[in-house]
Formats: structure tokens, sequence, C-alpha cells
């Protein structure tokens, strides 16, 4: 059965750091682009980064440049996302997301991860 599964949400304060982690299973990992994203209370879900599977290129959204980077280990089968100079605005659902590469629309969605920014 696929499934992707997130961790290392949480409560941390402005500035603060967090690495969260999104273990795949049941499907082959290295056929997938990986992204994260996130939707806030009342707002639409936002795509925060994505990653290459056979390239390792990336991509983040404006808001988050400079300050998280995803990673991923094929290996362990695990994409990551590392998340510096957090921001209240940063507060969210956090989902991981595979992207067949070569078709589009088929994905797999995790439950999600709580990150919550705040003094």
């Amino acid at each position: 059965q696929e499934q992707l599964v997130e961790s290392g949400g949480g409560l941390v304060q402005p500035g603060g750091s967090l690495r969260l982690s999104c273990s795949a299973s049941g499907f082959t990992f290295r056929d997938y682009t990986m992204r994260w994203y996130r939707q806030a209370p009342g707002k639409e879900r936002e795509l925060v980064a994505g990653i290459d599977s056979a390239t390792g290129s990336t991509n983040y959204a404006d808001s988050v440049k400079g300050r998280f980077t995803i990673s991923r280990d094929n290996l362990k089968r695990t994409t990551y996302l590392q998340m510096n100079s957090l921001k209240p605005d940063d507060t969210a659902v956090y989902y991981c997301c595979a992207v067949h590469n070569l078709v589009r629309t088929h994905k797999y969605w995790g439950q999600g991860t709580q990150v919550t920014v705040s003094s």
C-alpha cells in the first residue's frame, strides 16, 4: 500500500528551526518528484518546495527562499524539509506529496504535520 508519513512538526519560537521528514513506502520512490505543501487556517494549500528525483534540482516559494531547504535520500526513501528562521506566517499544516515524473496527475499525499511558530 502506497504511503507517505510526515514527522517532525511541533511548536517553535520565531527565529527557531525545525526539520520535517517524509517517509515513503509502497511505490518506486525514484520515479517521483517530491514536494512539500502547506495550508494555513483559512488559506489555500500552497507549494513550499520541490525536488526532482533524477537531477536533485530544487524549487522554492518566494516566501521561504533562503530559509528552507528541501532534500531527499533515495536509499532511505525519505524527503526532508529543513526550516530555519521560522516566522509566525510559517504556521500551517505541512503536507508531503509524491508526483509521478511522467504522469503528473498521479500523486500521493501524506496526512500532514502541524507546524506552529509562536512565542
